[in-house]
This record gives structure tokens, sequence and C-alpha cells, in this order.
């Protein structure tokens, strides 16, 4: 490990929820809940709030709602989520070159790389400006873990939620980590854990005083090994700013199962033109399509097809999708389609175009990507009002769908910058109505109206994390 703090790993506070909660004033200190509200729905995020009543990431759609039954259920506007992402990830790389993304609310930055920190004081003063410059750049809280190695710095941000910052200072790993349950190590998941406490052991101090040899008896050579390191704070992979993107796909859960072969025909359609507008805005082709299939009965399915040379075009996905579903017995329903391109690349090949049939549709719609394509609306009598998602009246201005059902739509009319709004109910064909763009979070940005940046409330009565006894740190966690 370095001698010095420098690895700093940023996790955003309950990301997709803080988000919902800056864009509409009605629900900052509330409990929110974010994901598939379908009956097979899972939740993908919540807000602190909601976590006083057990609701977690994960977690079935149906038993968050048993126990929060008053939280706002919202569905994901995955489009804003990135654009933030991409607010938050060109502040990381005015850090450091060395920016390794794990996912869209959370990175590693070598700051020594980038020349921005050489030992605990100025990694702190880095870590503490960056913090800053996320909430006046998008109005949002991130925590902050600085340390000597990626597996620590990942623990010491944890220890630091919400919006807080931690250091460990070189030569106090160990302690730090010996109190500390085996299920803080990277890599120990329930079944593990549950291993290595009919072992008796509970804590990771516990672990390195089992030894090494007693690690590969009960886990095996590798994970025993590994974990043995990690138990003593033992970490030396580097912050890796690229990582190769291995395929692209998307994938529909179905509230009630698909029995009828040409919905589901239809269906792999639609998510093959979705998958190649993901393809597309990644700059990629790909040779590999794949297909997945989960039947009324749990059992899972993939097919897959590689072609002649990389293809971004949506006709010969379409293609090759509807060619792999023709060797899959949908005898009983399907509850999960999904498609998939493997095999990426960043070109295409032109000879793939021929391909495709003559008088292929025209390239893809520019619906949302929740949307089926015009043509294959089973039904068009109604138009879809998704929960959260923002909308403009004619009238009335900018708002959010607070609900809809019966024919009827529920809209509080408010913006990031206003006070809480009132709220109208509309017929769903209300021609005034109609779907809008997200506003910026913070105002003034990228046209967003005038006015002081969102500020969210953070959650009371929270004790104070460990500060790694290097100095003070502004610290909290859930």
């Amino acid at each position: 490990m370095r001698p010095a703090p420098t690895i700093l790993h940023l996790d955003m506070d309950a990301f997709f929820a803080s988000v919902e909660q800056a864009s509409k004033p009605s629900l900052r200190g509330k409990a929110v809940v974010v994901g598939g509200l379908g009956p097979r729905g899972v939740v993908a995020t919540c807000s602190y709030e909601a976590r006083v009543f057990g609701v977690h990431s994960a977690m079935p759609m149906g038993q968050a709602r048993r126990l929060a039954p008053h939280a706002a259920y919202l569905v994901p506007r995955f489009e804003l989520y990135r654009s933030i992402s991409e607010q938050v990830m060109r502040l990381l790389r005015e850090l450091s070159p060395l920016v390794e993304p794990l996912s869209l609310d959370e990175a590693f930055v070598d700051l020594e790389a980038g020349g921005t920190a050489w030992d605990a004081e100025s990694a702190r003063l880095a870590g503490a400006k960056l913090r800053t410059d996320i909430r006046n750049v998008t109005g949002l809280t991130g925590s902050v873990g600085l340390a000597a190695s990626k597996m620590l710095a990942k623990i010491a941000s944890e220890e630091a939620k919400p919006d807080g910052l931690v250091l460990i200072p070189p030569g106090t790993e160990r302690a730090m980590l010996e109190p500390m349950t085996v299920r803080t190590l990277p890599g120990v998941g329930p079944a593990t854990g549950d291993h290595l406490r009919r072992a008796g052991i509970t804590t990771v101090g516990e672990i390195a005083e089992a030894g090494e040899d007693e690690l590969v008896r009960l886990l095996g050579k590798a994970h025993g090994h590994a974990l043995y390191a990690m138990a003593l704070a033992r970490d030396e992979r580097p912050v890796v700013a690229e990582r190769e993107t291995k395929s692209v796909s998307v994938e529909d859960t179905y509230d009630v199962d698909i029995h009828d072969r040409v919905r589901v025909g239809v269906e792999v359609g639609r998510l093959a033109d979705r998958c190649v507008r993901r393809l597309r805005a990644s700059g990629l082709s790909g040779r590999t399509i794949v297909l997945k299939v989960r039947r009324y009965d749990f059992s899972t399915l993939t097919r897959s097809e590689t072609l002649r040379g990389p293809t971004d075009d949506p006709a010969v996905v379409r293609e090759a999708a509807a060619r792999l579903l023709d060797s899959v017995d949908t005898t009983g329903g399907v509850r999960l389609l999904g498609v998939g391109v493997s095999g990426l690349a960043d070109y295409t090949q032109e000879d793939l175009f021929a391909q495709a049939a003559e008088g292929r549709a025209e390239e893809l719609a520019e619906e949302p990507e929740t949307e089926p394509a015009e043509e294959h609306r089973p039904t068009p009598t109604e138009r879809r009002w998704p929960a959260g998602h923002d909308v403009r009246h004619a009238q009335l201005g900018h708002g959010w769908v607070q609900g809809s059902g019966l024919g009827r739509v529920t809209v509080r009319f408010e913006t990031p910058y206003s006070q809480v709004g009132r709220v109208r109910t509309f017929p769903v064909d209300d021609p005034d109505l109609s779907p809008a763009d997200p506003l910026p979070l913070v105002a003034g940005a990228e046209g967003g109206e005038a006015g002081q940046p969102s500020s969210l409330p953070r959650p009371a009565s929270l004790p104070k994390s460990w500060s790694g006894g290097g100095g003070p740190a502004a610290t909290s966690r859930p």
C-alpha cells in the first residue's frame, strides 16, 4: 500500500432518490422509493427517510409498500440520472486522469496520479473541495472515503454516509478493521458470512487470528488467501481509468405473463431497438446477439448468434433476435425478456447491412425507452403517465406525475426551484398535458430558472462515524 491516503472513493448518497427529492420540493425530507412499480418490481434505491422503515435496495416492491405505505413510489428516470452522473464524473476527472467509475454514482480516484494530493492534509482538502463542488454543480451530496488502498477507501466512504468525509491515516488500518463485522470486507456475502460464523469467526480481527491456512481450509485457496490479505489491510489494486464494456443489454419483467406468441415477438423487437439505441449512445457495435427468456416457471434460457462482423443496425439486431426466439418454446407464458449485444467494437462492418431485409423499417424512432414503439402498442386508448416523470401543462406549466389510473392522471405543479406546488387531476388524454424534459436541479444551470441551488435536509439523529484519529472530519452515517 502507498504511504499516504491518496486514493479517494466517492459514493453519492441515495443517488436516484436524492435526485427525485432535489427535483420535487414536496418530497424533500420525505420517504421516497424508486424502482419498478409493478407486482414484480424491485427497489432500485430509496431515501434515508424510507430506510428508517426497513426499506432497502433490491427489496421486492410489494414488501417495500407494506413497510412504508405512505412513501412516494416513483418510476426511475435513467436519462436524468446519467446526465447528473456525467457532471459528477467530470468533477472527478478534474482531480486526476485516473478515475475508475463503478456505477452511475460511485467511483475511485487516484489523487496522487493527478498531483492533487500527496499527504493526509492535501487529500482531506481535495475531498472536502470535491464535496462542495458536487453540491454546487448538482445540488446533491456525496460521501467521500480517503485511504491508502481501494478497499479501505470504499470502507471509509461507507462509514462517512450520508454526506460526510472519513480519512483513514496510514498505520491505523488494522486497528480500525479489527472490530468490524466480516461482511465489511469485499466479497463476503451472506453465504460466506454464515460459513465463517459457523466456524466462530464474526469480526475482521478474528479472520486475521484464524490464520491463512484455516481460511484456505474453510473457503478454498483463492478466496481464503484473498480474505486473509484483506483482513490484514493488504490491497495493492491500482485505480484503473478505463473498464472495458463487455456487453450492452436491456430487459423487461412483465407484471402478467405473456402467452401470446405474437406479443412476445413484438416485445423482442422493441427490446432490440432499445438495445441498439443504448449501443449507439456508447459509440459501439457488436457481433454477438443474445436473447434471454425467463418462462412462467422461472426457468431462464439464453440463446446467442454471432454475426460475420460488428453491427449497430437495428434491423440486423431485430432479425437476429427474432431468429433466436424461434428456437425457444414459450408455451405456458413468459415473465421476462431481454436482448443484448456482446463482442463489442467501436466500428461497424458495412457488408452486414446486406443481412437486413429489403424494405426494412425506418431507423429507430425517438420515443422514450420505457415506451413501446407506436406501431407496437397493443391498445392506443390511453397515454401512459409514469409516476414521477415530468410533464408540462399548456396553462399551468411544469409539473410531475403523482399517479395515474382509471382514465385520470394527477400532477403536482412545482419545479426544483419553487415552493411546494399544488395538485391537479386531468383526463389522461387531456390535450393541454404533455411529457416534458427534466429541469436542471441547480437553478441557472443549463437553462434552469433563476434562484438558489436546491437544498436537501439531512436525516436527523444519526450517530457520528469513526473519524480515524487523524483530525476532525465531518462525518455521519445511517
